[in-house]
């Protein structure tokens, strides 16, 4: 069953008004290069361009697409600049710091950061200041309901282990939410580092070693590229775990609560529009999503010998049986 909200329902009364329905066709062909630690773009972001009336003779767009090894993305930021796009849209807190360091001057448009202003990205949500502007993902914000849902699906449980990467100051204040919230779920929550897809096996045999209940995943863009090797750990450990990207769910993992990665893309359109129609990055507020959905895998939970309350699936945005 499916009951699911736009993530971002603000975003077209504050910031694009009655503007976000229609477009009016750019003078010239335009070029929107993008920076993405992994491998492309979602759809979202060419289809919502397309909605917006921009055609293939309107504009081109250029990816450069890390593929998941974050130490290239100096260099494809450096070649992005060197094609002079109108725009650069930036994916994650790796892809919006070498976006940055590449220009100061070609606007940018972030994308799933977690908290720009403490990332050194913008100035003020309301007031960016500089040649950056796009939306926030909350995931600080959220670790302690995403916490409260774990424990809610694993009442006994009382050691839930946070898988973070040290390195992401995102997944550092993930940490200190999910920690100030667990005392009053009863829990306690228990930090495993992770800087790397190859340090995740390590990780998870230290979870095992602290003899978690369950297990929090932060988000952040090592676990989100390899999501995939990520679930395979957790349904190795044979322990609970929430995530905050559906995506997850999708290829078996038992539970998300979060924005949703596509609409995040579809939205970060609406600022590539605005700034090709001569709007400045600087006077573009940060939106953040007030929509979160919430992704149950039944047949995941079945096989982890759960029962998913009542009360829960029918809070679920999506229950995929």
């Amino acid at each position: 069953m499916r009951r699911r909200d736009l993530i971002v329902g603000v975003i077209g009364a504050s910031l694009f008004g009655k503007h976000a329905g229609a477009a009016q066709q750019p003078r010239g062909r335009r070029r929107i290069g993008v920076l993405t630690p992994g491998r492309d773009v979602p759809n979202s972001f060419r289809q919502q361009l397309r909605a917006l009336g921009y055609g293939d003779d309107d504009i081109e767009i250029v990816v450069r697409s890390a593929d998941g090894h974050l130490e290239r993305l100096a260099a494809l930021a450096a070649e992005l600049v060197r094609l002079s796009p109108d725009v650069i849209v930036a994916g994650a807190p790796a892809g919006v710091a070498a976006a940055r360091r590449a220009t100061s001057t070609i606007p940018i448009v972030m994308v799933n950061i977690a908290d720009p202003i403490e990332a050194g990205f913008v100035a003020s949500l309301p007031h960016p200041g500089g040649n950056v502007t796009g939306l926030a993902n909350l995931a600080q914000t959220t670790a302690g309901k995403r916490l409260e849902l774990l424990k809610t699906i694993t009442p006994s449980a009382r050691r839930i282990a946070i898988l973070l990467d040290p390195g992401n100051p995102g997944n550092v204040n993930q940490l200190q939410a999910a920690q100030q919230a667990a005392p009053s779920l009863g829990i306690e929550a228990l930090p495993v580092e992770a800087a790397s897809a190859d340090a995740l096996p390590g990780a998870f045999a230290a979870i095992a070693r602290e003899h978690a209940d369950a297990v929090f995943v932060a988000d952040d863009p090592v676990f989100f590229l390899h999501q995939e090797k990520t679930v395979q750990l957790v349904r190795g450990s044979k322990l609970p775990a929430i995530f905050q990207s559906r995506g997850y769910v999708d290829v078996g993992g038992l539970m998300s609560y979060g924005t949703d990665f596509a609409d995040l893309y579809r939205y970060a359109a609406y600022y590539a529009d605005k700034i090709l129609k001569g709007a400045k990055p600087a006077d573009l507020p940060v939106e953040q999503p007030t929509k979160f959905e919430l992704v149950i895998n039944l047949k995941t939970a079945k096989a982890l010998d759960l029962t998913v309350p009542q009360l829960l699936l029918a809070r679920a945005d999506e229950v995929i049986e």
